[in-house]
């Protein structure tokens, strides 16, 4: 007897048991979160010109504050708002994790102040205070943001709430980012300028932005960024040269700055390679396993927001000895030596980013050594490659340092995991 002949017979509800399986399926581990992903595209056409891992779901942790912005953009276009409306401040959206303004209960924020603060602080108690007035609830205001997300063709994207909060339901795709960051150029070009706040006032005080591509990268004008634990480093950016304008999206960075880096170095080479380009369509295809509007919540703890730590040094990964043990026999590439571990993690991250889809297995390898003077240094390697690879990889690694890339072959790797 099948399953849906059981249904029928009244044994099991078949919207009960659709129910019950959507569920079951949302509470097993998605694929590749946390992960690095990107994709450039030129904004005029639509066209792919670099991808990597570009459909893989991730967290979007802050950038989830774009659609929010979105459909308080539509609001102001409908004429339900306008740019001084009063927002109420509920004490549930007072109570939001940082980043934050700190809106007290039962005062109010004006639309245009609310845009501001979403673009700038990236506050989750204003993302709250927009879901609550424009939906009624945050998480209705999450369905209709799913909703709209779907319209778009943005189909590996599932809204919880209207930060990008931790929630384990919370999911998109670079090039779902990428649809909504053109979006929100087509759709709203008279908001768009938004973005490229760098700082705004609120009630006597000044705020900055943690965007910091828009001072970095000549051209950068938005749009947003983003960080959680699950999510790693994110972020979206725009930019304009000599009449031609890309979007980026890059996911799961190691770092703020190694994702900025990154991010830098795509924009550059998309500018270099707008011309003949094989053209991709920037729609995701049709999938069978989007995930259901109506999925259950699974709330993480203990994330927060980038924001809130914008001068967070970067982590110091740890191999175990089995993993040292397995690289020892490996080929890899060095990008430099520094006098800070951080930076070597750094400039390591960053490079290894480059490379990752061609080389799944390679890691990033931090050793101290002296040089002549007696100074402690840090070289930056990747390794985990063959002898064959690394000249690729110092080509993808695109090294700026004085003394460039080299290989390491797999005896310097041994002696140095003997020190």
């Amino acid at each position: 007897m099948t399953m849906v002949s059981r249904c029928a017979r009244g044994r099991i509800p078949f919207t009960v048991f659709s129910g019950l399986l959507a569920a079951i399926l949302l509470a097993l581990p998605l694929p590749a979160l946390a992960k690095y992903a990107a994709i450039i595209v030129d904004a005029d056409t639509g066209k792919v010109l670099h991808e990597a891992n570009a459909d893989d779901r991730n967290h979007p942790a802050s950038l989830t504050k774009m659609m929010t912005l979105y459909m308080l953009f539509e609001a102001v276009q409908h004429n339900r708002l306008s740019m001084d409306s009063p927002l109420k401040v509920s004490k549930r959206a007072a109570t939001m994790a940082p980043s934050k303004l700190g809106l007290a209960p039962g005062t109010t924020i004006s639309v245009r102040d609310a845009i501001l603060a979403l673009v700038t602080k990236s506050a989750n108690d204003v993302a709250a205070v927009v879901a609550e007035n424009l939906g009624g609830s945050e998480g209705r205001f999450a369905q209709t943001m799913t909703t709209k997300a779907r319209s778009f063709g943005m189909l590996r994207t599932n809204f919880k709430n209207a930060s990008g909060l931790p929630n384990t339901s919370q999911i998109s795709s670079a090039r779902d980012l990428a649809i909504l960051s053109r979006r929100l150029m087509v759709d709203f070009p008279q908001h768009y300028h938004f973005f490229s706040q760098s700082s705004f006032i609120f009630r006597g005080q000044e705020i900055q932005t943690h965007n910091h591509m828009l001072e970095n990268y000549p051209g950068a004008d938005g749009l947003k960024t983003g960080y959680t634990a699950a999510s790693g480093f994110n972020l979206a950016t725009s930019a304009k040269r000599d009449g031609r304008r890309l979007i980026g999206v890059v996911m799961g960075g190691n770092t703020a700055r190694a994702r900025d880096a990154h991010m830098a170095n795509l924009l550059d080479n998309g500018f270099a390679r707008l011309n003949g380009q094989p053209e991709t369509l920037i729609a995701a295809p049709m999938l069978d396993d989007a995930p259901p509007l109506d999925a259950a919540d699974k709330t993480a703890v203990g994330d927060i927001d980038e924001n809130s730590f914008p001068a967070q040094a970067p982590a110091i990964k740890k191999l175990s000895k089995a993993r040292r043990a397995e690289l020892a026999a490996t080929w890899g590439i060095q990008v430099g030596a520094f006098g800070s571990r951080e930076r070597a993690m750094e400039q390591a991250s960053t490079a290894l980013s480059r490379m990752v889809t061609l080389y799944p297995n390679a890691d990033v390898l931090v050793e101290p050594t002296s040089d002549n003077k007696g100074r402690t240094l840090y070289r930056a390697q990747v390794v985990g490659m063959t002898q064959n690879d690394v000249a690729m990889a110092c080509q993808l690694a695109d090294v700026q340092t004085k003394v460039g890339c080299k290989s390491v072959p797999p005896v310097k790797l041994q002696r140095t995991a003997k020190r």
